[in-house]
């Protein structure tokens, strides 16, 4: 249980070579409910975009594909995270569409208002709080900015419950506990896609 468990701890801060091996599985394994998610945009039009908890970086390309005058911030607190998303997007990130910045989303080293959008795949359940992250998250959107979260576990599934004797300080979220947490913040319009069969949820709300 001892490697298992480093291993699937890489799902929180990837680290050395379990961690680069955990964040080449991320890119295939998500490819499919992050997409799901990023079909929740269309109506959103975004020039500043944070990704938040970018891990191997597949979701940064897709999202600056989608939005070609955009740039991005691409936020990580794992070095690890960091380098593979630099990897993938070598190209943005010599054209200057994709800065890497390494943070914890808890307090995040940025001006107020900054951002159109605010995306984070697969990953609020490691953050801090996670009132008090969300609360920065509002603080770095601009007015009528939006915040997309996508999870592919939706707090419902009992199958899930081996995950938290494995992944330290994982927590997963019901969709009910998402709103009420956006909502303590100040995001004044929270849309919830709950997919029950699938055990999937995206979250949009707005600034």
């Amino acid at each position: 249980m001892g490697l298992l468990r480093t291993y699937f701890n890489n799902t929180r801060k990837p680290e050395g070579v379990l961690g680069r091996g955990m964040l080449a599985g991320m890119n295939r394994e998500h490819a499919r409910v992050s997409d799901w998610g990023m079909g929740h945009l269309s109506d959103i039009h975004a020039s500043s975009i944070v990704e938040l908890g970018c891990g191997g970086g597949r979701n940064v390309g897709k999202l600056l594909k989608m939005y070609p005058a955009a740039r991005m911030v691409a936020v990580d607190y794992s070095a690890e995270s960091l380098a593979k998303t630099a990897q993938v997007n070598q190209a943005f990130v010599t054209e200057g569409r994709c800065e890497l910045l390494e943070a914890d989303v808890s307090h995040l080293p940025l001006e107020d208002g900054t951002f159109d959008l605010a995306t984070a795949f697969e990953t609020v359940y490691f953050w801090p709080g996670p009132v008090e992250s969300f609360a920065e998250v509002h603080r770095v959107l601009a007015d009528g900015g939006a915040f997309l979260i996508v999870n592919e576990s939706d707090g419902t599934n009992p199958s899930d419950d081996r995950w938290k004797k494995i992944i330290d300080s994982l927590q997963i979220y019901t969709a009910e506990q998402l709103h009420d947490h956006l909502a303590q913040v100040g995001f004044s319009q929270v849309t919830v896609d709950h997919d029950p069969q699938r055990h999937r949820l995206c979250i949009l709300a707005r600034k």
